[in-house]
């Protein structure tokens, strides 16, 4: 390599490592506004991120507002101009809106669990269906917790069988 493709290389770095460094300054400058608008709510967070998107064609929020009374952290609020807005610091992708919305597809929540699975929904019946699943993982792992397995309880109660 000769000496100027070495401190072009070297250019190519330096700006990447800046943007970077910039991207996550904002990052945590962003988290900590966050944290700071959600603590007086008193609201636990569950999801290490998210997206919230409300298609305005299709709202019917002029007729319902229904989203906005169901959101426990009034980050959706009722614009001048006629239409519903979003306050993402305060959203914490819950999916009441989701919920209470009369409209299917209006509301489209995207959200990111903290062992990374990401989750999306933008109807009643799909929010409900994977809250059920979330669930049923939970009580399922309180009974294996909980209760033996076949093979403990016969070393326990038939030794002779094992």
């Amino acid at each position: 390599m000769n000496r100027m493709e070495q401190k072009t290389k070297i250019n190519e770095n330096m700006s990447a490592d800046i943007f970077s460094l910039l991207v996550e300054e904002s990052e945590k400058k962003r988290r900590k506004r966050r944290k700071e608008l959600l603590a007086p709510l008193g609201v636990r967070e569950f999801f290490v991120d998210g997206k919230i998107m409300i298609d305005k064609r299709i709202c019917k929020g002029v007729e319902c507002k229904l989203c906005i009374k169901a959101c426990p952290t009034n980050a959706l609020y009722w614009k001048s101009s006629g239409e519903v807005g979003i306050i993402d610091e305060l959203c914490i992708y819950c999916g009441a809106c989701v919920l209470n919305c009369i409209v299917d597809d209006c509301i489209k929540v995207e959200r990111l669990r903290e062992n990374g699975k990401i989750e999306r929904f933008s109807t009643p019946r799909v929010f409900t269906i994977l809250e059920n699943s979330i669930n049923a993982r939970k009580r399922l792992e309180r009974v294996k917790a909980i209760f033996p397995t076949a093979t403990d309880y016969l070393k326990r109660y038939k030794p002779s069988l094992i």
